[in-house]
C-alpha cells in the first residue's frame, strides 16, 4: 500500500505535464490519469513510512489511529517498567518490601513473599497461595492474573487490532480499484512509448509509413538485436528489401553459410512487428503495408518423443505456411528441403516456390536456399527474383560482405566455413579434393559417375604408420626397437634415453 500511494503520488507531476501540452493526445493521457489524492491520503495516514514486510510484526499501523492499539503498544513496550512500579506500590501499600513478582510456566504469575515477611506482615485477604517452598511462598490475585492476562495477551491483540484497521482500509480503498488499474495501464502504455522512443533516438530509427497496398519497402534495414551485439566499431552493414504483389513477390536468396541470409530473413519481419506495435524501425526508410500474419520456417528442431525427424516437423511447419496464407501474410523460409536427400530437397522447394507464386493471394515471400538449382525458377516465373549476399574469395579466403545484390550465388563456400571452425586440416583438403570431383562434367555416357570416381579415389594417407611393411630398413629398426621396448619398466630418463636412440636410427 505505501508503495501505491508513492506510485500515485508520482503521477501527479506527469498528469500536469501532460495537461501543459498543446497535442490533443498527449493533453488527453493527461486527463485519463487519476492520481487518486483520498486514497493516498488514507494510505499515508494509517500506514507507517517504512513498513515491515510481514503483518505478523505488527508494527505497520501509525500511532495514533486507534487508542486501543497504542495502549495495548504501551503495555508491551513497557511491560517491564510496569510490573517494576506494580512491585513498588505493593511493597508499600503491604509493607512487605522484598515483595517480588515472577512467573512460571506452572501457574503463571504470582507475588513472592519471604517466610521473614510473612510472618511480620498480614498478606493481603485476596491473595490466593500457590506454592510453598523453603523460604518463601508464593500468591496470585485477581488484580495479577488480569495483569498477566493483558501483558501475556497485548501482543496477539496488537495484531488483531491491526489487522483489523488494515482489512478497513481495504475496503474503503475497494472503490479505487478501476481508476488505479487505468493509472496503471496508462503508465504501462508511456514506459513503452518512452522505451520506443530512446531507441529511436539512440540507434537512429526512422519512423515507417505504413500504406494500404501490398507493398513492403525497406532502405538500409537492419537488424535491431544483432547491431547492438556487433563488436565495437564494427557496423552493421544495411540492406534494402522490396516486395509487391505485381513485379517482386517472391525473392531467391542464395549466398554461402554465415554470410547473412538468416539475418536479412528475421530483420525484415522483425521491421513489420515493431511497424505494426507502433515503434520507428531499424531503416533508413520504411513504407510498409499493413502484414495480418508473420510465418517463418526458421532454424532445425526436431521432435523425438512424437517420432518426428528435424525433416517432418519442417515439412509440418511448412504446410500449416500453405494452408493459411492471405494477401497480406509475409512468409519466411530458410532452407527448406535441407533435412532430407538434395534432389528430394530441391524438389520440394521448387515445388513450395511455385505453389507461392501461382496461389491466388501472393504472398510476400523471401525464400533463402543453398540449392542454387532453384536461381532457374527467375527464368520461368515472372514474379520470382533472384538475389546473393556478396562474398569476395581472396587467396583462398572467403571474405563476407554480407551485402545483398541481384543475382544467385554459385558456391556456398561450405569448405572454407569448415575451416573457420577449426576442422582438422586434412579432412578440409580431403574435402576440397572430393568437391572437385563432384563438380566434375561427363564427357559421354560410358564416363564414370560422381559416385564411381569418388570410389576410385585414392585416399588421403592421415598419419604414417611405422607397422606397417616398407621398402626402408630404417623403418624396420625403429619397429623392432620399439617392439622390444618394455614400458612398465622404464623411468622417466630410460624413456628420454630410448627416445634418443630411436632419433638416431632415423
Amino acid at each position: 500500500l505505501r508503495q501505491l500511494s508513492r506510485a500515485l503520488a508520482a503521477t501527479q507531476p506527469i498528469k500536469a505535464l501532460f495537461l501543459e501540452s498543446e497535442l490533443p493526445p498527449l493533453r488527453s493521457f493527461g486527463e485519463r490519469l487519476q492520481p487518486c489524492e483520498q486514497a493516498q491520503s488514507r494510505i499515508n495516514t494509517i500506514i507507517n513510512e517504512n513498513p515491515p514486510a510481514k503483518t505478523e510484526n505488527g508494527t505497520y499501523v501509525r500511532a495514533g489511529v486507534s487508542a486501543t492499539l497504542d495502549e495495548l503498544r504501551h503495555i508491551v513496550q513497557n511491560s517491564q517498567d510496569y510490573l517494576l512500579q506494580k512491585e513498588i506500590a505493593l511493597a508499600q501499600s503491604t509493607g512487605i518490601h522484598n515483595l517480588k513478582i515472577g512467573r512460571n510456566d506452572v501457574f503463571g504469575m504470582y507475588f513472592e513473599v519471604t517466610n521473614k515477611h510473612k510472618d511480620r506482615f498480614e498478606v493481603p485477604a485476596d491473595w490466593v497461595r500457590k506454592q510453598t517452598l523453603t523460604n518463601a511462598e508464593r500468591y496470585t490475585s485477581p488484580e495479577l492474573q488480569e495483569i498477566e492476562a493483558k501483558l501475556m495477551g497485548a501482543e496477539d491483540k496488537i495484531v488483531e487490532e491491526e489487522q483489523r484497521l488494515f482489512d478497513e482500509l481495504l475496503e474503503e480503498l475497494r472503490e479505487f480499484i478501476r481508476p488505479i488499474q487505468t493509472d496503471a495501464q496508462l503508465i504501462a502504455q508511456l514506459d513503452c512509448y518512452l522505451c520506443f522512443a530512446h531507441n529511436a533516438i539512440q540507434y537512429q530509427y526512422c519512423r515507417p509509413q505504413m500504406s494500404d497496398d501490398y507493398a513492403l519497402d525497406i532502405k538500409a534495414g537492419r537488424h535491431p538485436v544483432i547491431e547492438r551485439a556487433l563488436p565495437v566499431g564494427e557496423e552493421y552493414v544495411p540492406n534494402d528489401i522490396y516486395l509487391d504483389q505485381e513485379g517482386q513477390q517472391i525473392i531467391m536468396i542464395t549466398g554461402p553459410n554465415m554470410a547473412g541470409k538468416s539475418a536479412l530473413l528475421r530483420q525484415t519481419a522483425l521491421i513489420c512487428l515493431m511497424a505494426q506495435i507502433g515503434s520507428f524501425v531499424p531503416a533508413q526508410e520504411a513504407r510498409l503495408s499493413v502484414v495480418d500474419k508473420i510465418f517463418t520456417r526458421v532454424g532445425a528442431t526436431d521432435n523425438i518423443s512424437s517420432g518426428e525427424s528435424t525433416f517432418m516437423v519442417e515439412m509440418n511447419e511448412t504446410a500449416s505456411i500453405l494452408n493459411n496464407i492471405s494477401a497480406r501474410s509475409l512468409i519466411l523460409l530458410d532452407e527448406i528441403g535441407r533435412g532430407t536427400s538434395t534432389y528430394d530437397g530441391i524438389s520440394i522447394a521448387w515445388a513450395i516456390a511455385e505453389f507461392l507464386h501461382q496461389s491466388e493471394e501472393r504472398p510476400k515471400t523471401l525464400f533463402a536456399t543453398h540449392y542454387h538449382e532453384l536461381n532457374q525458377l527467375a527464368e520461368h516465373h515472372e514474379r520470382i527474383k533472384n538475389f546473393n549476399v556478396s562474398t569476395k574469395e581472396v587467396q583462398g579466403k572467403v571474405l563476407f560482405l554480407r551485402k545483398l545484390q541481384a543475382g544467385g550465388a554459385q558456391h556456398s563456400f561450405g569448405i572454407q566455413v569448415a575451416r573457420l571452425a577449426g576442422m582438422p586440416r586434412t579432412v578440409v583438403e580431403r574435402a576440397k579434393d572430393i568437391l572437385v570431383e563432384l563438380e566434375k562434367k561427363d564427357i559421354d555416357s560410358a564416363a564414370p559417375t560422381a559416385a564411381e570416381r569418388l570410389a576410385n579415389m585414392p585416399t588421403h594417407q592421415v598419419q604414417m604408420s611405422i607397422f606397417e611393411a616398407a621398402p626402408d630398413p630404417a623403418w624396420e629398426r625403429v619397429r623392432a626397437a620399439l617392439q622390444g621396448i618394455d614400458l612398465n619398466r622404464l623411468t622417466p630418463i630410460e624413456c628420454m634415453l630410448q627416445l634418443s636412440e630411436l632419433q638416431k636410427l632415423l
